[in-house]
């Protein structure tokens, strides 16, 4: 058992704080050996460590990254560049040979009369000959410089000439940083004063027996020490007791079982892909690589893409391991959602898995939230219930559904302490008279005055025929089957898990019964992301970054839902949600839900109409347009026809005069039809926005091949 010190030192960023008696709400992992790949060598780590990191533009990759400049240098063409060389060359010749030969004057040769003594005048002086020689030298080197640098020669050397037959190599090595500059000495740690605690983690970084996610995980606890969180002793003695292994994730694991993606924590970037070689992309951000952090998430992704397109394997996944890693460094809390099977990451990389339908689920998922307050799980219920029959056009009214709700969920939980269960609601909703007559016996004992008349609203509007209930009961009935028969348990017998738990860097995966029970996991997974934007909104630590990953958001898009991931970004929040079609979102919403997501991504494949929607949204751009025009050129002399007629024979084509128009023009950054169908395989246009409020246009990206 770890020491009182040791557990302070962990802090609120590594281990949950005590939970109040009743059932859990964040269950704890089962224990398990943590396993992780093998640990590096201590050169690799400090290798990975010192690698430059300069600040770039939103969505570049900085590990090891090398500015371009922003604007592209003017690319000659190769004909008109050797053209030009030559001819260059041919009129230095000739400057050369008239000045030899006397045609324009001896002028050249007076510094060279003003220089020579009477002496050396002798012709067979061997000092005069050298002089002489040495100055036609120098006046013939001036004149092949000048045509040199007119020609270009340099930029041919460079392009054609044995800089380019020799292999590219990688750059040379930085400079070994100073020792106050050196992360890997913990600069930051000695000043403090905890020069002990530093000497052992570089110890232990130099020797290979620290991590990326232990360096990410002890700068986040000393983040914890420079803001008061800990003191400075706890974490000292956590250290020197532990050394990399100190301040560890509740579940014990320093690192991920697998990762397929390439990661850098010291960012917090994954990356995906790298900015492709286009004239659509600016320049500055051709050939660097494409990455994702906390810092873009904030402000929640919309990924939209046929079938087989890609959104799980080269984005969900990637993304979700990356935040798994953030969560074992203490800086994140992580909710991945999708089908089971849908490879979205192996069970051992999480702390809670949530297998909705399957009965070796360990965990079961709180079907209200982890409320106790009857109106907010009425909020919540009814958006996972009814959200996705809401009119979607602004002013709509969706309040009926929470009324109902809360007209049942307040009595119920007053006279029984707990809110009812799947089949009860069910009958409740259904306005059995046994349920509801037990009820309201129940609060005329207990003198509930103020919920009897709530009850007695309920049971007068069981009889209009405009009352919502019989619809939440039809919904509630897809979730009220054999197969969650041991599911949405509130009785306290089963291991619910609530998202109230985000308060912790806890690591959930949630799988569901996508086949057979399609509209309950729709059902379902509308109740995950009203839970999730509700209990972010209410946490007490908005430093740790929490992120919800819906692998598919098909049904999932309501009005509240859109305004719900607006508010993400102000809670230190994010989600990121995929589509196979825009069409699976009323068209209504799909403005606002553009509007409100930061990042958006068009992978290959897309539809027309869906590129419609990303068209308007990235907007248009000014471009310089050039017209040219041909215009036949007709000789009046005989000899320019005679000219003309042999050009023509000689060309095949006639004699023309070509005009060049530039000028300014309005363009869509990408255009309907170049999203469906000028989009290579493989690769997807994103757009990025940070929490700062730093701007990515659209780009064009490789996906594949990125791999670790």
């Amino acid at each position: 058992m770890d020491s009182d010190a040791n557990r302070d030192a962990r802090g609120t960023h590594a281990n949950p704080v005590p939970r109040p008696a009743g059932p859990p709400r964040m269950p704890a992992a089962p224990p398990r050996p943590p396993s992780a790949p093998p640990l590096p060598d201590g050169s690799a780590f400090l290798s990975w460590l010192r690698t430059p990191r300069p600040e770039a533009a939103p969505g570049v990759w900085r590990f090891g990254y090398r500015p371009r400049p922003d604007a592209e240098p003017e690319l000659i063409p190769a004909r008109q560049l050797l053209s030009g060389a030559v001819i260059a060359f041919l009129v230095g010749w000739l400057i050369w040979s008239l000045l030899w030969n006397g045609y324009l004057g001896g002028w050249w040769l007076l510094p060279l009369y003003a220089m020579i003594p009477d002496s050396w005048v002798d012709p067979h002086s061997f000092t005069a000959v050298i002089v002489v020689y040495a100055y036609y030298t120098l006046v013939a080197g001036t004149i092949m410089v000048g045509v040199g640098r007119l020609g270009r020669w340099g930029e041919i050397w460079r392009r054609y000439g044995p800089p380019a037959w020799r292999p590219r190599t990688a750059p040379a090595a930085e400079r070994p940083p100073a020792p106050e500059e050196d992360p890997a000495v913990w600069p930051a740690l000695r000043a403090a004063g905890a020069a002990d605690a530093a000497e052992r983690l570089a110890a232990e970084a130099r020797t290979g027996l620290m991590r990326d996610v232990d360096h990410a995980r002890i700068t986040r606890a000393w983040q914890g020490v420079r803001t008061g969180r800990h003191s400075l002793a706890t974490f000292t003695g956590a250290v020197l007791k532990d050394g990399a292994a100190a301040c560890p994730h509740p579940s014990g694991a320093r690192d991920l079982p697998a990762r397929q993606a390439r990661h850098d924590l010291v960012t917090g970037q994954v990356r995906l892909g790298t900015t492709a070689d286009d004239p659509r992309n600016p320049y500055a951000y051709r050939g660097t690589g494409l990455a994702l952090g906390p810092e873009l998430l904030g402000t929640s992704l919309l990924a939209v893409g046929p079938a087989g397109s890609g959104k799980t394997g080269t984005l969900v996944r990637p993304l979700a391991e990356s935040l798994c890693l953030h969560a074992l460094a203490g800086r994140a809390a992580v909710v991945v959602v999708g089908a089971a099977g849908a490879g979205i990451g192996p069970a051992e990389a999480y702390d809670v898995v949530v297998r909705i339908g399957n009965p070796d689920s360990v965990y079961d998922l709180d079907l209200y939230g982890g409320t106790n307050d009857p109106d907010e799980a009425a909020a919540v219920l009814a958006e996972a219930l009814v959200g996705d029959l809401a009119d979607p056009h602004p002013g709509n009214d969706s309040r009926r559904s929470t009324t109902v709700l809360a007209q049942l969920l307040g009595p119920f939980r007053a006279v029984h302490g707990r809110f009812p269960s799947v089949p009860e609601l069910r009958q409740l909703l259904d306005g059995a008279p046994g349920p509801l007559a037990e009820l309201r016996k129940a609060l005329q004992r207990a003198g509930q005055d103020s919920l009897l008349r709530e009850l007695d609203a309920r049971e007068r509007q069981l009889a209009h025929p405009g009352d919502v209930a019989g619809v939440l009961a039809d919904r509630v009935a897809l979730l009220d089957r054999p197969a969650f028969a041991g599911f949405f348990d509130t009785s306290g017998q089963s291991r619910p898990f609530s998202l109230k738990a985000l308060d912790h860097p806890v690591r959930v995966r949630v799988d569901l019964p996508e086949r057979g029970h399609a509209d309950a996991s729709r059902i379902l997974a509308r109740l995950v992301l009203a839970q999730f934007t509700a209990s972010v909104a209410v946490r007490e630590d908005r430093s740790l970054f929490a992120c919800l990953v819906l692998d598919d958001a098909t049904g999932v898009v309501t009005p509240e839902a859109v305004r719900g991931i607006q508010r993400l970004r102000s809670g230190n929040a994010g989600a990121v949600l995929t589509l196979r079609t825009l069409d699976d979102v009323p068209r209504p919403l799909r403005g606002p839900l553009l509007g409100a997501t930061g990042c958006r991504m068009a992978l290959a494949g897309l539809t027309p109409w869906d590129g419609q929607d990303f068209a308007e949204v990235w907007g248009k751009e000014w471009t310089e347009a050039r017209d040219v025009t041909d215009r036949q050129i007709i000789a009046d002399s005989p000899a320019g026809k005679a000219w003309h007629a042999v050009r023509r024979v000689i060309t095949g084509k006639a004699a023309t005069a070509r005009a060049v128009t530039v000028r300014q023009v309005e363009r869509e950054r990408w255009s309907a039809s170049d999203l469906a169908h000028a989009m290579p395989p493989g690769h997807a246009v994103l757009s990025l926005t940070s929490v700062r409020g730093e701007h990515a246009p659209p780009l064009l990206v490789d996906l594949r091949d990125e791999r670790v």
